[in-house]
């Protein structure tokens, strides 16, 4: 039991996933920095209002209320989270990926794989060649050897100096 348990701790997916949700909450600061600090006050100035949440009440008979307001103010946070993180994070990073696989890329292409079929038809090329040039090799004469007891100076009949 303890075994499969520290197995499930130890596999790789497990520690990704705890980095994951650690650089995703230090990330969710960011991004909520980004939109409180320079999204919610262009969005205030705009609809003159502080927040949406008292705004577009409805109440009820037994003394609740109906915040439309609140409802399409996080529908507006919901959607200006989402833009920020993808104009300001994901669109940079994807453009700075598209740029750095394009030069390694150029840098190192692959050299051309052949396959199997391709390289049985090479060999079987090869060994053809080599079988028609054996006749013809047996068919020319063997080339004269030298004597080793020839001294300088002195020639064997019929043998050309050069």
């Amino acid at each position: 039991m303890f075994k499969g348990f520290k197995e499930f701790l130890l596999r790789g997916n497990v520690v990704d996933l705890a980095v994951a949700v650690v650089i995703g909450a230090a990330f969710n600061a960011v991004v909520q920095k980004v939109v409180d600090s320079l999204i919610n006050p262009i969005i205030g100035m705009v609809f003159k209002a502080d927040s949406l949440d008292k705004a577009l009440m409805v109440g009820l008979p037994n003394g609740g209320a109906i915040e439309f307001g609140a409802l399409i103010g996080a529908v507006i946070n919901f959607l200006i989270v989402a833009a920020v993180v993808y104009f300001v994070f994901v669109l940079p990073m994807n453009k700075l990926r598209e740029a750095s696989t394009k030069i390694a890329g150029e840098a190192e292409r692959e050299p051309e794989v052949e396959t199997e079929q391709e390289l049985l038809s090479e060999i079987r090329d090869l060994l053809r060649a080599q079988a028609q040039a054996a006749p013809a090799a047996a068919a020319l004469p063997a080339p004269a050897a030298a004597t080793p007891d020839a001294t300088p100076g002195t020639e064997t009949p019929g043998a050309h100096r050069h």
